[in-house]
Protein backbone atom coordinates (compact mmCIF):
# COMPACT_ATOMS: atom_id res chain seq x y z
CA UNK A 1 0.00 0.00 0.00
CA UNK A 2 1.69 3.69 -1.26
CA UNK A 3 2.66 6.02 1.47
CA UNK A 4 -0.17 9.10 1.70
CA UNK A 5 1.99 12.11 1.67
CA UNK A 6 0.31 14.80 4.12
CA UNK A 7 0.57 18.40 2.79
CA UNK A 8 0.33 21.15 5.32
CA UNK A 9 -1.84 24.27 4.42
CA UNK A 10 -0.31 27.34 5.03
CA UNK A 11 -2.32 30.03 6.73
CA UNK A 12 -2.79 32.85 4.15
CA UNK A 13 -3.25 36.49 4.86
CA UNK A 14 -7.05 37.47 3.85
CA UNK A 15 -7.75 39.14 0.99
CA UNK A 16 -7.49 42.88 1.19
CA UNK A 17 -5.01 42.24 4.11
CA UNK A 18 -1.41 42.61 2.88
CA UNK A 19 1.45 44.15 3.70
CA UNK A 20 2.46 47.73 2.23
CA UNK A 21 5.44 47.90 -0.27
CA UNK A 22 6.84 51.38 1.08
CA UNK A 23 6.90 52.87 4.47
CA UNK A 24 6.48 56.47 5.87
CA UNK A 25 9.23 57.50 7.95
CA UNK A 26 8.12 60.10 10.73
CA UNK A 27 9.63 62.51 12.47
CA UNK A 28 9.25 63.86 15.96
CA UNK A 29 7.28 66.19 15.00
CA UNK A 30 4.42 63.68 13.20
CA UNK A 31 5.64 65.09 9.29
CA UNK A 32 6.48 62.47 6.76
CA UNK A 33 10.60 62.65 6.70
CA UNK A 34 10.99 60.25 3.76
CA UNK A 35 9.76 56.68 2.68
CA UNK A 36 11.59 53.35 3.79
CA UNK A 37 11.12 49.81 2.23
CA UNK A 38 9.82 47.07 3.97
CA UNK A 39 12.34 44.55 4.47
CA UNK A 40 11.89 40.75 3.20
CA UNK A 41 11.76 39.59 6.89
CA UNK A 42 8.58 41.33 7.12
CA UNK A 43 7.01 39.46 4.41
CA UNK A 44 7.27 35.78 5.63
CA UNK A 45 4.15 33.27 5.59
CA UNK A 46 0.84 34.50 8.03
CA UNK A 47 0.95 31.55 10.35
CA UNK A 48 -1.40 32.00 13.02
CA UNK A 49 -1.27 28.74 14.10
CA UNK A 50 2.12 28.48 14.26
CA UNK A 51 2.29 31.60 16.31
CA UNK A 52 -0.01 30.41 18.82
CA UNK A 53 1.94 27.44 19.53
CA UNK A 54 5.34 28.97 19.70
CA UNK A 55 3.90 31.40 22.37
CA UNK A 56 2.28 28.43 24.18
CA UNK A 57 5.82 26.64 24.10
CA UNK A 58 8.09 29.55 25.49
CA UNK A 59 5.27 30.56 28.12
CA UNK A 60 5.11 27.29 28.98
CA UNK A 61 9.09 26.75 29.04
CA UNK A 62 9.67 30.04 31.20
CA UNK A 63 6.95 28.46 34.07
CA UNK A 64 8.70 28.05 37.65
CA UNK A 65 8.55 24.77 39.28
CA UNK A 66 6.23 25.04 42.30
CA UNK A 67 4.68 23.05 45.23
CA UNK A 68 4.12 22.50 49.16
CA UNK A 69 6.96 22.18 51.13
CA UNK A 70 7.38 18.40 52.40
CA UNK A 71 6.28 18.43 55.65
CA UNK A 72 3.51 20.41 54.91
CA UNK A 73 0.45 19.81 56.80
CA UNK A 74 1.72 17.13 58.63
CA UNK A 75 3.57 18.72 61.72
CA UNK A 76 1.52 18.04 64.26
CA UNK A 77 1.82 15.66 67.44
CA UNK A 78 -1.16 13.56 66.27
CA UNK A 79 -2.18 9.74 67.08
CA UNK A 80 -5.16 7.44 66.49
CA UNK A 81 -7.94 6.06 69.25
CA UNK A 82 -8.34 2.95 67.57
CA UNK A 83 -11.91 1.37 66.86
CA UNK A 84 -14.67 0.66 69.50
CA UNK A 85 -15.14 4.45 70.28
CA UNK A 86 -18.02 4.82 67.64
CA UNK A 87 -16.17 7.85 65.85
CA UNK A 88 -13.83 7.87 62.41
CA UNK A 89 -10.32 6.02 62.75
CA UNK A 90 -8.17 9.24 61.54
CA UNK A 91 -5.49 10.55 63.30
CA UNK A 92 -6.51 13.38 66.28
CA UNK A 93 -4.45 15.83 68.14
CA UNK A 94 -2.84 14.41 70.72
CA UNK A 95 -4.77 15.48 73.91
CA UNK A 96 -7.64 16.65 71.73
CA UNK A 97 -10.56 15.31 69.95
CA UNK A 98 -9.56 17.30 66.64
CA UNK A 99 -8.85 15.36 63.27
CA UNK A 100 -5.52 16.34 61.58
CA UNK A 101 -2.88 15.38 59.53
CA UNK A 102 -5.03 12.71 57.34
CA UNK A 103 -5.76 14.29 53.59
CA UNK A 104 -9.28 14.28 54.05
CA UNK A 105 -9.19 16.43 57.20
CA UNK A 106 -9.70 20.51 57.48
CA UNK A 107 -6.05 21.57 57.45
CA UNK A 108 -4.53 18.46 56.51
CA UNK A 109 -1.90 17.45 54.30
CA UNK A 110 -2.75 17.57 50.50
CA UNK A 111 -3.20 13.64 49.12
CA UNK A 112 -1.17 14.44 45.70
CA UNK A 113 0.07 18.35 45.62
CA UNK A 114 1.68 19.63 42.57
CA UNK A 115 5.81 17.91 42.51
CA UNK A 116 8.39 20.39 42.05
CA UNK A 117 10.05 18.05 39.38
CA UNK A 118 7.43 17.49 37.12
CA UNK A 119 8.43 19.08 33.86
CA UNK A 120 5.58 22.02 32.58
CA UNK A 121 7.71 22.80 29.46
CA UNK A 122 6.31 22.00 26.22
CA UNK A 123 8.92 20.59 23.06
CA UNK A 124 9.01 22.72 19.77
CA UNK A 125 11.68 22.60 17.39
CA UNK A 126 14.22 25.34 16.63
CA UNK A 127 12.56 25.73 12.85
CA UNK A 128 9.00 26.14 14.19
CA UNK A 129 10.33 29.07 16.95
CA UNK A 130 12.20 31.17 14.03
CA UNK A 131 9.37 30.72 11.41
CA UNK A 132 6.78 31.42 14.24
CA UNK A 133 9.17 35.51 14.61
CA UNK A 134 9.15 36.14 11.26
CA UNK A 135 5.37 35.21 10.74
CA UNK A 136 4.29 37.08 13.79
CA UNK A 137 6.83 40.13 12.34
CA UNK A 138 4.47 39.61 9.09
CA UNK A 139 1.55 40.34 11.02
CA UNK A 140 3.26 43.67 12.55
CA UNK A 141 2.96 45.36 9.14
CA UNK A 142 -0.51 43.96 8.04
CA UNK A 143 -2.76 47.69 9.32
CA UNK A 144 -5.96 44.95 9.28
CA UNK A 145 -4.13 42.76 11.99
CA UNK A 146 -3.56 45.03 13.79
CA UNK A 147 -6.77 46.90 13.93
CA UNK A 148 -7.90 43.56 14.58
CA UNK A 149 -6.01 42.99 17.91
CA UNK A 150 -7.63 46.01 19.35
CA UNK A 151 -4.84 48.74 18.73
CA UNK A 152 -5.77 52.12 17.96
CA UNK A 153 -3.72 54.63 15.83
CA UNK A 154 -4.24 56.83 13.04
CA UNK A 155 -5.81 56.04 9.72
CA UNK A 156 -3.05 57.09 7.57
CA UNK A 157 -0.25 55.53 9.74
CA UNK A 158 2.05 52.71 7.76
CA UNK A 159 2.57 49.58 9.72
CA UNK A 160 4.86 49.18 11.30
CA UNK A 161 5.75 52.89 12.34
CA UNK A 162 8.54 53.87 11.13
CA UNK A 163 10.60 56.89 12.97
CA UNK A 164 13.59 58.91 12.52
CA UNK A 165 16.97 58.01 14.61
CA UNK A 166 16.24 61.77 16.46
CA UNK A 167 13.62 59.26 18.44
CA UNK A 168 16.53 57.66 20.42
CA UNK A 169 17.61 60.85 21.67
CA UNK A 170 14.52 62.13 23.54
CA UNK A 171 15.70 62.82 27.35
CA UNK A 172 12.21 62.93 29.46
CA UNK A 173 8.56 61.48 29.43
CA UNK A 174 7.08 64.38 28.62
CA UNK A 175 8.71 64.76 24.68
CA UNK A 176 8.50 60.98 24.27
CA UNK A 177 4.46 61.65 24.90
CA UNK A 178 4.21 65.01 22.52
CA UNK A 179 6.16 62.84 19.99
CA UNK A 180 3.38 59.72 20.37
CA UNK A 181 0.80 62.22 20.52
CA UNK A 182 2.23 63.77 16.89
CA UNK A 183 2.77 60.70 15.17
CA UNK A 184 -0.25 59.98 16.00
CA UNK A 185 -0.01 56.25 18.26
CA UNK A 186 -0.61 58.02 21.66
CA UNK A 187 -4.28 56.54 21.46
CA UNK A 188 -2.91 53.17 21.74
CA UNK A 189 -1.43 54.01 25.44
CA UNK A 190 -4.68 55.77 26.64
CA UNK A 191 -6.25 52.53 25.52
CA UNK A 192 -3.94 50.52 27.84
CA UNK A 193 -3.80 52.93 30.49
CA UNK A 194 -8.01 53.16 30.79
CA UNK A 195 -8.10 49.27 30.06
CA UNK A 196 -6.39 48.00 33.62
CA UNK A 197 -8.73 45.93 35.34
CA UNK A 198 -8.65 44.06 38.49
CA UNK A 199 -7.68 40.43 38.15
CA UNK A 200 -10.70 37.60 38.23
CA UNK A 201 -9.87 34.44 41.33
CA UNK A 202 -7.56 34.53 43.82
CA UNK A 203 -4.63 35.96 41.91
CA UNK A 204 -5.10 39.35 42.83
CA UNK A 205 -4.29 38.08 46.47
CA UNK A 206 -1.18 36.80 45.28
CA UNK A 207 0.76 40.19 44.14
CA UNK A 208 -0.54 40.37 40.74
CA UNK A 209 -4.45 42.65 41.21
CA UNK A 210 -4.61 44.09 37.83
CA UNK A 211 -4.14 43.13 34.65
CA UNK A 212 -2.99 45.86 31.35
CA UNK A 213 -3.47 45.58 27.95
CA UNK A 214 -0.62 44.67 25.80
CA UNK A 215 0.55 48.40 24.12
CA UNK A 216 2.65 49.31 21.60
CA UNK A 217 6.25 47.53 20.96
CA UNK A 218 9.09 50.01 20.66
CA UNK A 219 12.02 48.69 18.80
CA UNK A 220 15.48 50.81 19.43
CA UNK A 221 18.68 49.65 17.72
CA UNK A 222 20.56 49.69 21.63
CA UNK A 223 19.91 50.56 24.68
CA UNK A 224 19.37 54.52 24.77
CA UNK A 225 17.57 57.89 26.15
CA UNK A 226 14.63 57.17 24.15
CA UNK A 227 13.79 54.02 25.14
CA UNK A 228 14.30 55.16 28.66
CA UNK A 229 11.89 58.19 28.78
CA UNK A 230 9.31 56.09 27.25
CA UNK A 231 9.00 52.41 28.86
CA UNK A 232 7.07 53.89 31.89
CA UNK A 233 4.33 54.34 29.68
CA UNK A 234 0.84 51.95 30.15
CA UNK A 235 1.56 49.14 27.99
CA UNK A 236 4.75 49.73 26.17
CA UNK A 237 7.65 47.87 25.75
CA UNK A 238 11.05 48.57 24.39
CA UNK A 239 13.39 46.08 23.07
CA UNK A 240 16.54 45.94 20.63
CA UNK A 241 16.31 43.50 17.60
CA UNK A 242 18.05 40.93 19.03
CA UNK A 243 15.47 40.86 22.01
CA UNK A 244 12.74 39.60 19.61
CA UNK A 245 10.72 36.72 19.53
CA UNK A 246 7.16 35.17 18.91
CA UNK A 247 6.11 36.07 22.56
CA UNK A 248 6.94 40.00 22.33
CA UNK A 249 5.69 39.96 18.75
CA UNK A 250 2.40 38.15 19.41
CA UNK A 251 1.94 38.24 23.06
CA UNK A 252 -0.08 35.73 24.73
CA UNK A 253 -0.57 34.13 20.78
CA UNK A 254 -2.52 37.16 18.58
CA UNK A 255 -0.55 38.21 16.44
CA UNK A 256 -0.69 41.77 14.94
CA UNK A 257 1.06 43.94 17.86
CA UNK A 258 1.12 48.06 17.14
CA UNK A 259 5.12 48.44 16.33
CA UNK A 260 7.43 51.61 16.41
CA UNK A 261 10.86 51.03 15.51
CA UNK A 262 13.62 53.46 14.61
CA UNK A 263 15.47 53.37 11.07
CA UNK A 264 18.83 51.74 12.44
CA UNK A 265 16.49 49.18 13.89
CA UNK A 266 14.41 48.61 10.71
CA UNK A 267 17.62 48.51 8.99
CA UNK A 268 19.02 45.83 11.40
CA UNK A 269 15.63 43.45 10.44
CA UNK A 270 16.45 43.72 6.88
CA UNK A 271 19.68 42.17 7.13
CA UNK A 272 17.93 39.28 8.66
CA UNK A 273 17.14 38.27 5.18
CA UNK A 274 20.44 38.30 3.43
Amino acid sequence: MAEKTIKQKKARVPDGKHAPVKLNVYGLDGEIAGEAELPTAFKADYRPDLIRRAVTAMEANARQPYGPKPTAGTRHAVSTWGKGRGVARVQRLKGSSRAAQSPNNVGGRRAHPPKVDKDLGKKINKKEIHQAKMAALHATSVPEIVRGRGHQFDEELTVPVVVKDDFESIKSTKDAIESLSSIGVYADVARAKNGRKIRPGKGKMRGRKYRSPRGILVIVSDECDGGRSIRNLAGIEVVTPKALNASVLAPGGDPGRLTMITETALAEIGRWGE
